[in-house]
């Protein structure tokens, strides 16, 4: 079964052309070392909860979009070896000149890897 990565950010609305030609410009490099798919979802429908939820998890504020965002992998192998050479690979690299500037606080970005227990096609 595959290994999943899941984020979730807060990203100011005036930013989300930015955000998405961020991931454009970014997001292939995962496919290219080994991830099956790479999905940004813009938040349409994100109800503020009673006690936490999404918003709340990234001190999302009134002028800010959470994004919940996923990396599917064939499996942790690969994920190990891929994210290992992402974040070694120069493209990565905020400091690059041909690397976009990250259009939210990556400060406040809630990630984790996961394995799937259940999948229903």
């Amino acid at each position: 079964m595959s290994y999943i990565d899941g984020f979730v950010i807060a990203v100011p609305a005036a930013n989300k052309q930015k955000f998405i030609d961020h991931a454009r410009q970014l997001d292939p490099i995962f496919i290219e070392l080994g991830a099956l798919r790479v999905i940004e979802a813009w938040g349409d429908d994100v109800p503020d909860g009673k006690l936490t939820d999404f918003r709340k998890s990234v001190q999302a504020t009134d002028d800010e979009v959470v994004v919940f965002s996923w990396i599917e992998w064939p499996d942790k192998a690969t994920r190990d070896a891929g994210m290992k050479k992402v974040m070694d690979d120069p493209r990565m690299d905020p400091s690059n000149p041909d690397t976009p500037p990250m259009p939210f606080d990556g400060k406040r970005m809630i990630f984790g890897g996961f394995e799937p227990v259940v999948e229903v096609k």
